[in-house]
């Protein structure tokens, strides 16, 4: 698939994303930086590291929406950390390597995908012919083995990862001609609705110790994965049960050691790591010495964005060419309260800007999935047409705009709160409706809010 542009990056994010043009370019830039640097000699790829970002701005305008959009667009490794969940090292909570092990279970998924996409056509064939030896069972055969031969059987069926040994059956030309006509129909679709009983590998149980084990930056999965997988048996319809057992063939026929390998490179070389938050662990304002220190985690993070290796379950995954996104609203610190060293690793810095009462009406109408049509799309459903004027979109604006204004300034989220209020008598009424229209007007916007606009207390409260 060819390399997507940086306008082209900035293209599609202009579909969900209103203004912050700065943001978007220098995002589009550094991804495709990454596509330039893959085409150079390779002893010159090593000296040329990711220019990461710093993304500095009111809550609310799009830091997030950015990281989250971005997630969609970029075919490469791709995750977002929030950096208040990160504790210095000897406290419990998760320590900060487990954001580079996140990104390497990330790149495994994607290349894991792929690898399936290839092998999708033998997992049906395969799935589709134990399907016809579930539907039509063979003659079962009385196995003669002594006890001790059975038993070897079964230890060294589990010790390969295969499960429990299949009984012997006969097939006789009677089951044959039966296991054709099944064949036939399964072919035609005709038995989707049929149920079957498949033995699927038991999920695994959520495990407390394990969760916090990997807080204090022990990785327990490895541990469960050297554990023989319990089988449990499902009575579930043909399609349903096709699809089990497609995944069981897929995990078969692809090489997770070559998966594993081709994952950790992806993740070095193009992987992406976004830390909102980032304002939230500068030391400014932190007065109890008995908080974890926050520079303590500033420090913790500084050797994973310079560029080290860390120990996943799949290999080590250097980190010196991995991209790194930073975020964070500072509102009561700044950039500078960083340590030194940190700020030096971010060489770009954009400032994104506070929402005018322009933005807001483009945000309620203008990307692809707005709030608007996502209401309209809603109330669909219960067959209600839902009309908004322009005097009425601008109206919400306006609102949204003065709230933000006289109160905290929490950006476009305000206009979710604002809707939910606008809307309420209609949602509520919407299943018990007839089929019909509905229009908000001004006159409608402004008999519902205007009241809790004026009156101070109920807006902090309401709005």
């Amino acid at each position: 698939m060819k390399e997507k542009t940086p306008r082209q990056i900035v293209e599609l994010l202009d579909k969900y994303i209103v203004g912050q043009d700065e943001a978007k370019k220098l995002v589009a830039i550094a991804l495709y930086n990454r596509y330039r640097r893959s085409q150079l000699p390779e002893d010159l790829q090593k000296d040329i590291t990711p220019k990461n970002i710093l993304m500095a701005g009111p809550t609310g305008v799009g830091k997030t929406e950015i990281a989250r959009r971005l997630a969609d667009i970029v075919e490469a490794p791709f995750v977002k950390v929030e950096a208040t969940k990160f504790t210095e090292v000897g406290y419990v909570g998760r320590d900060v390597e487990s954001m580079v092990r996140d990104l390497a279970n990330e790149a495994v998924r994607i290349v894991e995908k792929e690898e399936f996409a290839k092998v999708e056509g033998q997992a049906l064939r395969e799935a589709n012919k134990t399907l016809v030896r579930l539907l039509v069972p063979g003659v079962k055969t009385n196995n003669r083995q002594n006890q001790m031969q059975q038993m070897q059987a079964m230890m060294d069926s589990l010790l390969s990862g295969k499960g429990m040994p299949e009984e012997q059956e006969e097939v006789t030309d009677e089951v044959r001609n039966k296991r054709l006509s099944v064949a036939e129909k399964l072919e035609r679709g005709l038995l989707e609705n049929e149920e079957v009983t498949i033995e699927v590998e038991q999920a695994n149980k959520v495990n407390p110790m394990g969760d916090m084990m990997g807080q204090m930056g022990m990785d327990m999965s490895a541990l469960s994965d050297l554990m023989p997988k319990k089988k449990v048996k499902r009575t579930l319809p043909v399609s349903q049960a096709r699809k089990l057992l497609i995944q069981e063939e897929e995990h078969k026929l692809v090489d997770y050691d070559a998966i594993y390998q081709k994952a950790i490179e992806r993740a070095s070389q193009s992987g992406i790591i976004f830390i909102d938050e980032i304002d939230k662990i500068t030391a400014a304002g932190q007065r109890n010495s008995g908080e974890v220190s926050r520079e303590g985690v500033q420090r913790d993070i500084l050797p994973i964005i310079e560029g080290s290796t860390v120990s996943t379950k799949y290999g080590p995954l250097p980190t010196d060419h991995i991209l790194f996104i930073a975020a964070g609203a500072f509102a009561e610190s700044k950039p500078s309260d960083l340590i030194p060293e940190l700020q030096g690793r971010f060489p770009i810095r954009v400032e994104l800007n506070a929402l005018k009462k322009e933005d807001f009406v483009k945000i309620l109408k203008d990307p692809q999935n707005s709030l608007l049509k996502q209401y309209i799309a809603l109330l669909k459903a219960d067959g209600v047409d839902l009309v908004f004027t322009a005097e009425a979109v601008d109206k919400i604006a306006e609102i949204a705009y003065d709230v933000n204004q006289g109160t905290d300034n929490i950006g476009a989220r305000r206009l979710a709160t604002i809707l939910e209020k606008l809307l309420e008598e209609v949602l509520y009424e919407g299943p018990d409706m007839e089929m019909g229209q509905i229009t908000i007007t001004q006159a409608y916007v402004e008999q519902k809010l205007s009241d809790i606009v004026k009156n101070k207390d109920l807006t902090k409260f309401i709005l």
